[in-house]
């Protein structure tokens, strides 16, 4: 009887551990990486016996209440002290930026509410990280009024250039519903300070603007408002010939500019906080007014002028085009750089980091400084389109510091030349958000350093890292390195001493530099490295197509004497000889080598780490750099079996002969590849 009773009572027990593990969402799924770097990791094992107070004075607004229940939960969830007592305050501060806020101890103070949320998460990641409420001390203010997520995503759920699944945004379901993941997107967003959503592709359809979509935008935009974030739309140009029945899309027709301005009207009935338009025009076969004759300008101004003074026009300056016959690297200069001050008030240039599209290194492109009559936007890839997808570690903190602190010879850095920063967002279906988990880090980097572009990578890594897996100093002492390492190790295997755009052509995966029957120049990885038995590189000098005169001259000087750069800027021959006294080839199977030894240091020091990381999150990170580790090979002996090929040299002494002959490299296909 006794042991029947017990085991009753051991079933009992089960089914209320199994209720308990339900309704929280269970052991299996607590630390799946879906809370990101919100985890509030306990900081001691003490209990907390009491709730949080939080006392709030000057303001009840959504968005301050959300603020009192992230810190209710927080200090909850960390365990700070069983009686803590948090004051939001909302008080006039003469002259500060929106969103800024101050923390002294337990009292946050704000001339706004959205401050006082971003007071709340800033004070939550101080405590996270072990540092006593008492001394948490912070005046913080954003360097930009704008900072914002570029979504690839389309109507039909696929992500150009996604690699975490499907789109979060389910078009086909709004408005009727909104999904809970949505909240919890906007929540993520909010606690590193991005304010603005571009919600679908810049290669546009035209019906986002229908009425129907406009209801979808709209449901969005009141589910990110109580966050602080303001929803925008890439529109499609010839829009009012796709849906509008015009017989043109002519920035200067009065009908075109009349149907852009109701159309404004109708977006802004429905949404009055919306935040404009992102426009790709006359790039890669998208509409624009070069159409009709007309400049960027003129296209860029209508929109403006439909909009007013209640939002923005972004526009991309990433054009290349089949008639452009000079170097592609020099086209959006050639383009824009002229029209400086001719772009309304409430237009945003949009320029990538470099001059060609997010390489692995690229220099920092050179309309950055050349242009201070007009507002320019810094545009990042978070997503890596060309470094790994989501399977490579490559953590892009210090790719986007040296873009922002790249000195511009002109008007000093090119963080100080930019009024807004944009991230091409790499967020998507997969329960972890962005495919792998420290693929999170790089949405982390890029909110942060929107929010202070001065932040230091090694500081965001360890904040990240400690949010977000352990905050004990045996795991970050040994994860920070790693990670900051990451970047310059897949420069390494992928494209050393300036080499780029070498991968697989339309998918960008994996390496193909021996591509060269595609219709266009410019899509071919031959076009970018020149190779053949004389030599490597394209000729950027007076020699060659002097993109580098595009620069400021001391600027220029620097970029050619920095051989991280070598191949971009100069063809030069096998033999060329380096300042570490190796000539070329025999540097190239080096840094080859070192990108892949680098990979396999990374796999040893994670599995040091399995003490500190949750057994399934260790094991996925490990999957992931044995894959990064087989690809780095493969990168590597591809490479190499087409540069020996090219230059008719064996390898130099001490590096071995690729795995199978060049044939077999150039025969693989890889139509599953994600993304494209």
């Amino acid at each position: 009887m006794a042991k029947g009773m017990r085991m009753v009572t051991v079933r009992l027990c089960a089914l209320l551990l199994l209720v308990t593990v339900l309704m929280t969402g269970g052991a299996a799924r607590a630390e799946d990486g879906y809370r990101l770097w919100l985890r509030n990791a306990p900081l001691s094992n003490a209990a907390q016996h009491k709730r949080v107070t939080v006392t709030v004075i000057g303001s009840d607004s959504p968005t301050v209440r959300l603020a009192r229940d992230e810190l209710q939960r927080g200090l909850t969830e960390l365990r700070v002290a069983p009686h803590a007592a948090i004051t939001l305050r909302k008080r006039v501060r003469s002259g500060e930026r929106h969103g800024a806020f101050r923390i002294d101890g337990a009292t946050i103070t704000s001339a706004s509410d959205t401050g006082l949320l971003y007071g709340a998460f800033a004070l939550l990641r101080e405590l996270g990280q072990g540092k006593p409420l008492a001394t948490v001390r912070l005046d913080e203010s954003p360097a930009y009024d704008l900072r914002m997520l570029n979504h690839w995503d389309n109507p039909d759920g696929h992500v150009e250039r996604g690699y975490a699944g499907r789109s979060i945004f389910d078009w086909w379901h709004l408005p009727g519903h909104v999904d809970a993941r949505m909240t919890d997107y906007a929540r993520a967003n909010a606690s590193i300070g991005i304010n603005g959503v571009v919600v679908n592709n810049v290669n546009a359809r035209a019906m986002m603007l229908e009425t129907r979509y406009i209801a979808k935008v709209k449901a969005l935009a009141d589910t990110f408002r109580p966050w602080g974030i303001r929803v925008y739309v890439s529109a499609r140009f010839s829009a009012p010939r796709d849906i509008g029945r015009l017989k043109t899309a002519d920035p200067l027709d009065p009908a075109v500019r009349a149907w852009w301005k109701a159309k404004a009207d109708e977006i802004y009935a429905a949404i009055p906080d919306f935040g404009g338009f992102l426009v790709k025009a006359n790039s890669e076969g998208q509409p624009g007014p070069q159409d009709y004759g007309r400049t960027h300008a003129d296209g860029a101004n209508m929109l403006a002028a439909a909009i007013g003074d209640r939002g923005t026009v972004i526009w991309r300056a990433f054009v290349y085009a089949a008639e452009n016959k000079e170097d592609r690297a020099k086209q959006a200069f050639t383009e824009f750089q002229p029209l400086d001050g001719k772009f309304a008030s409430n237009v945003v240039v949009q320029v990538k980091n470099g001059p060609i599209d997010f390489q692995p290194r690229e220099p920092f492109h050179p309309l950055f400084g050349a242009m201070p009559k007009t507002r320019l936007s810094l545009e990042l890839q978070i997503t890596k389109e060309y470094l790994g997808f989501a399977s490579h570690l490559a953590f892009l903190a210090p790719l986007f510091e040296e873009a922002l602190d790249a000195d511009t010879g002109r008007s000093g850095s090119v963080s100080r030349t930019v009024s807004v920063i944009a991230g091409v967002a790499n967020t998507g279906s997969d329960r972890n958000w962005t495919g792998s988990h420290f693929d999170q880090a790089n949405w982390y980097a890029f909110g942060r350093l929107a929010w202070n572009p001065k932040l230091a990578s090694d500081q965001i890594a360890r904040e990240w890292a400690a949010q977000t897996f352990s905050r004990d100093p045996a795991f970050l002492n040994a994860v920070v390195p790693m990670m900051l390492g990451s970047r310059d190790a897949v420069v390494d295997y992928m494209t050393p001493l300036g080499l780029a755009h070498v991968m697989g052509t339309g998918h960008h995966y994996g390496p193909a530099p021996w591509v060269s029957d595609l219709a266009r120049p410019e899509w071919n990885p031959v076009y970018y490295h020149r190779a053949d038995r004389d030599g490597i590189g394209f000729d950027r000098t007076p020699t060659g197509s002097n993109a580098l005169a595009q620069y400021a001259p001391d600027v220029a000087k620097r970029l050619l004497a920095d051989e991280e750069l070598l191949l971009w800027f100069r063809r030069v021959s096998w033999d060329h000889r380096l300042k570490n006294g190796n000539t070329l080839w025999e540097e190239l199977p080096r840094r080859y080598d070192r990108g892949v030894a680098a990979v396999e240091r990374m796999r040893g020091t994670w599995a040091t780490l399995a003490p500190h990381v949750d057994a399934q999150r260790h094991r996925a990170v490990a999957d992931f750099l044995n894959i990064q580790r087989d690809e780095a090979q493969w990168w590597r002996d591809a490479s190499l079996a087409y540069w020996s090929t090219v230059s008719g040299r064996g390898l130099p002494t001490g590096h071995s002969a690729p795995r199978y002959p060049l044939s077999w490299y150039q025969a693989q296909n890889f139509p599953e590849a994600p993304g494209e």
